[in-house]
């Protein structure tokens, strides 16, 4: 009976030798078209299956869910990763120069690597799954309580010293956790509105807006505070829609009332090129004050329907 070549020779007793899994590339995961093509065919299939009955009203509860089944996937990959890399830190830091040392170090790295080429695969159909939520809801899929990192479509080196692949694994969170390019804040409350042709004025300033500021800042990442509801969720929609890279800071709530005011100080840290301001609370106007103190340049929409303050008293006069 014919057996692979690996089997036969590990069925052979070769002192020092030893056959493990090749390291993966990108061509080891499904392909992106074929990631596409699927998850649009089960999405169809399933809102068209709650279409006129009665979980049409959990849809978007449904909707989520499903996105979440992949960030959850992706979740566990980093744990591994993780566990892998301190694995291949430990290593160097017992380092011996022996052949078996070297041996279990090249099995360690090889390990994370498949780790991270599976998390880097979940992830990308994660984020093709949140851009079906986006069409069908119109509202950015955020997780409950973990970030959306995005580490990028590239794998670290099929063949790489331990080192190395340590310093890349770095770098790399790095990138996932802050990406390049120029900060941008965005902040405002939870409005409501007398029509919904309010809410629809209200919801196209602020998307204008932003327009706007990326023309003047190509390589914008829009910083806010992530919330699900209100001013919050609409930029975060259009950051998507545009593909901005986002990063949110959330209230940290055992701060109590100093919450919103710490989260200001975390943001102003960043050093922004510009503040928007859509209107707010106390909080909010704060910022502004703050921002003007350290000569950032605040583009003002605080007026009525989210439009600048000064052509609203213009109107008036």
């Amino acid at each position: 009976m014919h057996t692979p070549f690996a089997d036969q020779l590990a069925g052979l007793d070769l002192a020092g030798f030893s056959i493990g899994p090749a390291p993966v590339s990108s061509t080891d995961f499904p392909e992106r078209e074929a990631v596409v093509q699927t998850l649009e065919a089960i999405w169809s299939d399933l809102f068209a299956l709650f279409s006129g009955t009665a979980l049409e009203a959990d849809a978007e509860d449904l909707g989520w869910a499903f996105v979440n089944l992949f960030h959850r996937s992706a979740a566990r990959k980093v744990t591994a990763l993780d566990r892998a890399t301190d694995e291949v830190r430990a290593l160097l830091a017992t380092a011996d120069g022996s052949e078996v040392h070297t041996s279990e170090l090249e099995s360690q790295v090889e390990r994370a690597q498949c780790a991270e080429g599976a998390m880097l695969a979940l992830e990308e159909m994660r984020e093709v799954a949140a851009s079906l939520y986006l069409n069908e809801f119109g509202s950015s899929w955020k997780p409950v309580s973990s970030s959306r990192f995005n580490h990028g479509a590239m794998l670290t080196s099929a063949l790489v010293e331990g080192r190395d692949f340590l310093r890349a694994r770095a770098e790399a969170k790095r990138r996932a956790a802050m990406p390049e390019g120029i900060p941008v804040i965005f902040a405002g409350g939870r409005t409501r509105h007398a029509t919904d042709a309010d809410a629809k004025t209200f919801a196209e300033n602020i998307w204008a807006t932003l327009d706007k500021v990326r023309d003047r800042v190509p390589d914008m990442v829009l910083v806010h505070g992530g919330d699900t509801k209100g001013a919050d969720r609409l930029a975060s929609s259009w950051a998507e829609r545009r593909e901005v890279p986002q990063v949110t800071f959330s209230l940290d709530m055992r701060l109590g009332a100093r919450a919103g005011f710490k989260r200001n100080e975390r943001m102003l840290s960043l050093d922004p090129r510009y503040v928007v301001a859509f209107p707010g609370n106390g909080v909010l106007e704060r910022l502004v004050i703050e921002a003007k103190a350290r000569r950032i340049t605040v583009v003002d929409r605080r007026g009525p329907l989210g439009t600048s303050p000064k052509a609203a008293t213009a109107g008036g006069e």
